[in-house]
């Protein structure tokens, strides 16, 4: 069988654990360990528990398995770089790899340093953690599957393939930069909004939340025209990033965002990989962001804040 390590056991990470399971061999892979018996939510409600291995990478450094036929990076984008390096003297420089982070930091970094081929992975797969041994499927989504720089379209066919088969429908393709930028967007007009809020992904619907949606997305809309990045669906600028954006909140519904975990968790949230790009573009071109610029500036002094409580 073929063997999958996911580098990271948060949400996504244990999610593509337990679809993978039946199909391949897998490991979770972390800082610490994790217990082996690991339950999951379906979005229909259904309740399984599934073994699924756990390693440290200081046990890998000591006691190596057999190397991975794919190593899976599930961090958090700040983390993935660190993340890989604290596996990378287990593993071959030719294995492929699978970066799944929002934004778009880690990924052309990596993919410029790392020897073997790297893949990206862009999903709207809903997921988040309930414990140590528990994570919901909250709702079911698309994953696209490519590498920036178009040179590995059969590994990337491949790993589709494997995802449908595991229940996690996936489609390889050729505009992998694109579509991470159009997450981007997505992301930019989401995460924030319901971190700072306290909400679930569907109430940015309400009226007290949906100006402020509409004016985020404005702003990312001119940012995409300026990185010519065709808007999504064959439409036509504003108007259809925004249907994109609704769309996904209407899909996404009942889930808690990463960001919204990690603040409610006082951990340092993916700011810097969602708002980061966006702002520094917008400066490049001489674009106005001030709904971008603020939403980052609201979140820095919210981390800031718990940092604090977290020291003393």
């Amino acid at each position: 069988m073929t063997t999958h390590w996911i580098l990271g056991p948060g949400a996504i990470g244990r999610l593509l654990a337990h679809s993978l399971a039946p199909f391949a061999e897998v490991a979770l892979i972390g800082r610490r360990g994790f217990p082996a018996q690991q339950r999951l939510m379906t979005p229909e409600g259904e309740a399984r528990t599934q073994r699924l291995p756990s390693l440290t990478a200081g046990q890998l450094a000591v006691d190596a398995p057999e190397p991975p036929a794919l190593l899976h990076i599930t961090t958090k984008a700040m983390s993935a770089e660190a993340a890989l390096e604290s596996t990378a003297n287990s593993l071959p420089s030719t294995t492929p790899l699978v970066l799944w982070q929002n934004g778009f930091l880690a990924q052309p970094r990596i993919t410029q340093t790392w020897p073997g081929p790297v893949l990206c992975a862009t999903t709207t797969e809903g997921a988040y953690l309930t414990g140590d041994d528990g994570v919901v499927h909250a709702g079911r989504g698309h994953t696209f599957v490519g590498d920036l720089n178009n040179r590995h379209g059969e590994l990337a066919e491949t790993l589709a393939q494997t995802l449908t088969q595991a229940g996690l429908t996936a489609t390889a393709v050729t505009d992998i930069r694109q579509r991470l930028w159009q997450k981007l967007a997505v992301n930019a007009a989401i995460n924030p909004l319901v971190a700072l809020n306290g909400v679930r992904n569907g109430e940015l619907r309400d009226d007290a939340y949906a100006g402020r949606v509409v004016a985020v997305v404005q702003e990312v809309a001119a940012i995409m025209l300026a990185e010519g990045i065709a808007p999504p669906n064959n439409g036509q600028g504003g108007a259809s990033w925004l249907a994109l954006v609704w769309q996904v909140i209407e899909n996404t519904a009942n889930n808690k965002a990463s960001m919204l975990q990690d603040i409610e968790a006082k951990r340092p949230t993916e700011r810097g990989a969602i708002l980061g790009p966006l702002i520094e573009s917008a400066d490049r071109h001489g674009l106005a962001c001030n709904t971008l610029q603020a939403l980052n500036n609201e979140i820095a002094v919210l981390e800031a804040s718990y940092s604090r409580t977290l020291n003393h």
